[in-house]
């Protein structure tokens, strides 16, 4: 829906637009009073929009010339600089649009003074600012629709009215007040901002640079359509997405909360309108009296460094033509494409959201758009060799469609192999293989803590603590992380900061609540075999109920556990945050090695043919990580407390958690399924 992504950014314009043309507006009338010339006015603003423009071309072409990780990382820090920046925009023009003319004219005064040339960056830095915020704010907005024409469309109407208001403001044909105008739209700006900030951290989780990628609040993506139309507006307006990470909801509502309460609730101080004599001495260095050389540096300079910046970049790849996707076929106009890098220039004219595919002979994936919205145009580069190629469209609701193919050859080298795409049974087998390991870890699990039960009974306090490490580390090599196992996961393991209760809620059981009170609140052995006892019951139903989806039988889920063990254990162990009394960080951190190399390996006949080094070089990490932890036994093998080694030895083992991290986050994009196939 076009109007969904048009609103947001048509405010955007209008805003920003009115607070350029006022302050043009507010510089003209104080010349004209003066009665000097408008001209060096002009040039300024023309200045600060050759800026504007420069900083939007360099943002788009050199965005498309990243590998898709690095498009991530520059896209989503982006997108919270222009958060940033439009937070402050916001509360500067509260401040200032009572006082602004004051201060512009006072500016003004000063810059007459000392030439024309003055004048110029008055106008020029006056202006860059709005048209800088306005750019990147724009940019990033049209990044999170995957639309470039809506957002333009929006922008343009909302600067064009801007121009309007402007225009008659200055010829005072109307009043318009402008405190509560501001008010009014900086509330909007603000929920805009916020989707905006989501969509950036989202971005950097994507790439790898914040954690929590697969740490998902709600996905609704199964249950509403995004082609529906109050889908495509509600995420127009306020950019949400119906698949969102913890963080990207935490980080929406946090800014929501405190930005418009500090917004709401407090009166904006006075602008002080002093420090002319700073300016008059930076203007007079800069400008002096002169006007051409100054004009022609600040309209001039921004468009040269932006080509030269823009023209040292690799180029894209070679254009190999435009094809148009409709409801009834894909990649229409196509005409054939020649050995070599090639781009094609998809437009989605279905009115459906999907994905499009450039598949070889043998239906393996060589090029791809992940996603696609109704109305937008998007490149699809790929590597060709020689060989018969194919497009496929996967249009929301609708069958699939395929171009005719075509063929290529008279290729000089070998280009990159194309790898089929993980399939639904792919997955299916190899979680399967990961549900009969966890049924041969589980009796280790019940053995131990049956010799828990056995010690307390007998009074043997020192041989209960030593069979609870046994217990707590064979349910770690199970490899139950982020809630895989569901609430009878929570039963054999849970954490007492998930109850309100904390320690003390009655719900608090497991191996966690046994070590609470076998090492911290030192209670009678029968109240803590009796939560033994309710350990043993949660374990027999995670026994019971491995095959069903609710408990690790989803088979997306395993292709993210590689990663979410570790995850686990840098968070909660190696931080304590899971420690209950045991100071066993260390141990639990081992025992999550050793499954990450059991997940690792019954993916391995996956991943080796869509990543030939990752199993190899993630298990030699795993062996720094061990070794790590190995250098800080003690000499009778077992692990001291977390604060016991020397920082530099802490500091090893995290930094090794974190390598092996980094490289373990490529295994849930590799082994991910088509979203046309779940």
């Amino acid at each position: 829906m076009i109007w969904g992504d048009a609103v947001p950014n048509f405010l955007i314009g209008l805003r920003e637009g009115l607070e350029a043309g006022l302050i043009v507006s507010v510089l003209l009338a104080a010349v004209k009073k003066a009665g000097g010339s408008r001209m060096p006015v002009w040039l300024g603003a023309l200045g600060a929009a050759s800026l504007s423009l420069s900083f939007g071309a360099v943002l788009t072409f050199t965005a498309s010339e990243l590998s898709a990780t690095a498009r991530e990382v520059v896209a989503g820090t982006l997108s919270v600089l222009a958060v940033a920046l439009v937070t402050v925009m916001i509360f500067w023009m509260r401040r200032t649009a009572a006082s602004l003319s004051k201060s512009l004219r006072g500016n003004v005064e000063a810059a007459m003074a000392l030439g024309a040339g003055a004048l110029v960056l008055t106008a020029f830095f006056a202006v860059a600012r709005e048209g800088l915020e306005t750019t990147l704010f724009l940019w990033t907005a049209a990044r999170a629709s995957g639309d470039a024409v809506a957002p333009a469309v929006g922008a343009a109407l909302g600067l064009l009215v801007a121009f309007g208001l402007c225009a008659l403001l200055y010829r005072q044909a109307v009043r318009l007040d402008l405190g509560k105008f501001f008010t009014y739209t900086a509330v909007l700006l603000i929920v805009v901002a916020a989707g905006v900030l989501a969509y950036g951290l989202g971005d950097l989780q994507n790439a790898g640079v914040l954690p929590g990628r697969t740490w998902i609040a709600f996905d609704l993506t199964g249950s509403i359509s995004p082609d529906s139309w109050w889908v495509a507006l509600i995420g127009g307006i306020t950019n949400l997405a119906p698949r969102m990470t913890v963080l990207q909801v935490f980080a929406w509502l946090a800014y929501l909360a405190v930005v418009l309460w500090v917004f709401l609730r407090t009166t904006p101080a006075p602008l002080s309108v002093e420090g002319k004599g700073r300016f008059e001495a930076w203007a007079e260095r800069l400008a002096g009296r002169r006007v051409a050389p100054v004009a022609a540096v600040v309209v001039l300079v921004p468009l040269v460094v932006a080509g030269l910046i823009i023209a040292v970049l690799p180029s894209k790849p070679a254009a190999a033509g435009a094809v148009t996707v409709t409801e009834a076929e894909c990649a229409r106009g196509f005409t054939g494409a020649g050995p070599g890098p090639q781009r094609v220039t998809v437009t989605n004219k279905s009115g459906k959201s999907g994905e499009v595919t450039l598949v070889d002979g043998g239906d393996a994936v060589v090029g791809e758009i992940e996603t696609l919205g109704p109305a937008t145009t998007a490149d699809l580069s790929a590597t060709l060799g020689n060989g018969t190629y194919q497009f496929v469209c996967y249009m929301a609701g609708e069958k699939p469609t395929r171009s005719e193919q075509f063929t290529v050859s008279g290729a000089a080298g070998e280009a990159p192999k194309a790898v089929s795409r993980v399939t639904e049974d792919d997955l299916d087998a190899a979680n399967a293989k990961y549900q009969d390991y966890v049924l041969s870890v589980l009796p280790g699990v019940e053995s131990a803590l049956g010799r828990v039960k056995a010690a307390l009974t007998g009074g043997d306090t020192a041989g209960a603590e030593r069979a609870w490490l046994d217990a707590m580390t064979a349910w770690e090599r199970v490899g139950a992380s982020y809630n895989s196992f569901g609430d009878a996961g929570t039963a054999v393991a849970g954490l007492p900061d998930g109850f309100a209760g904390g320690v003390r809620d009655p719900e608090f059981s497991g191996i966690r609540r046994i070590e609470y009170g076998l090492f911290t609140a030192g209670e009678a052995p029968g109240a803590l075999a009796a939560q033994v006892d309710t350990t043993v019951e949660g374990l027999r139903k995670v026994r019971a109920d491995l095959r069903s989806d609710d408990v690790a039988g989803d088979p997306i889920t395993l292709t993210k556990r590689a990663q979410e063990i570790l995850e686990d254990a840098l968070r909660d162990h190696l931080t304590g945050v899971s420690d209950q009394g045991s100071h066993s960080g260390y141990a639990a951190t081992a025992a999550d090695v050793d499954v990450t190399r059991s997940v690792l390996t019954i993916l391995e006949p996956l991943l080796a043919p869509r990543a030939p080094d990752l199993v190899s070089t993630a298990r030699r990490e795993l062996d720094d990580v061990t070794r790590a932890l190995d250098a800080v036994k003690r000499p009778d093998g077992t692990y001291p407390p977390l604060d016991a080694p020397p920082l530099a030895q802490r500091q090893k083992i995290n930094g090794t958690v974190g390598q092996a991290l980094e490289t373990l986050s490529a295994v849930p994009n590799l082994l991910e399924i088509p979203k046309h196939e779940r």
